[in-house]
């Protein structure tokens, strides 16, 4: 499979957020958040994100409190020593925001806070109040990342939930997401009847569609196809992917 990244409708969104989040008015209103079901891209697209500009990327776990949130900032933010007080920790993460921001300033870079699995801890109101704060403070974007439960849970905090109006739901791959992934990952060409029904079974989820580009490229390296590559019929009778519910294989169907 090639590497590199492909840009969907869900990565552009993405970004014009985080581009909304430069340019707003309100100086409090830094917060973002990103949700939609397993398997549609939103932890390859923070995790691109963070690489990129040097940000810092945390996922929660369902044993968080205050202390596991600082201590895991402090690890991240390369603090060896971290003071022993719950002040004067605090007061270490946010020097060291302080540094990393100039840094990025300088760089030209935006730099933020990402939550990753935030569903889990989003309903603590502690560390809730803790990443608004570092995002008042610093006027620095904190990507909070999940899925169903996350913008429920934030409606129970009005002032948190003020400071994020950029919301992405990130969705399921359409036709011209699916043949992008295809045409940027894909070492074979595809046929648009396969890649329709690659988006139709895959039910427009990245995990099964790059599973599906997988067996193609598979079948498409050891078979001689047309100039419009790989086709539907040439894959009939092959396993193009799972299952996620059953977990069966999904077999391309011979031709009626």
């Amino acid at each position: 499979m090639k590497p590199g990244f492909v840009e969907t409708r869900n990565v552009r969104n993405f970004m014009t957020a985080l581009s909304a989040v430069e340019e707003r008015g309100a100086v409090e209103a830094s917060m973002v958040v990103v949700d939609g079901e397993p398997g549609l891209g939103k932890t390859t697209m923070v995790s691109r994100w963070v690489a990129q500009t040097g940000s810092i990327y945390l996922r929660a776990d369902e044993g968080w409190n205050y202390s596991f949130l600082i201590k895991e900032l402090l690890n991240e933010l390369s603090i060896k020593d971290p003071h022993r007080t719950k002040y004067d920790r605090h007061l270490q993460v946010k020097e060291a925001l302080n540094e990393r921001i100039s840094e990025n300033e300088i760089a030209g870079k935006q730099f933020g806070i990402v939550i990753d699995e935030c569903d889990l801890v989003s309903s603590r109101k502690e560390i809730m109040e803790t990443l608004r704060g570092f995002s008042d403070r610093h006027e620095i974007p904190v990507i909070l990342v999940g899925m169903g439960r996350l913008r429920d849970n934030l409606r129970r905090f009005p002032q948190i939930e003020s400071r994020a109006p950029r919301k992405v739901r990130f969705m399921p791959a359409n036709i011209e997401d699916t043949k992008a992934l295809i045409s940027g990952r894909c070492e074979v060409p595809v046929a648009d009847d396969l890649a329709r029904f690659v988006c139709k079974v895959s039910r427009g989820f990245n995990r099964e569609i790059l599973e599906a580009i997988a067996h193609i490229e598979r079948f498409g390296l050891r078979s001689e196809c047309g100039a419009e590559g790989v086709t539907l019929a040439d894959m009939q009778g092959q396993v193009i992917m799972s299952d996620r519910n059953s977990g069966n294989a999904i077999v391309v169907p011979e031709a009626a």
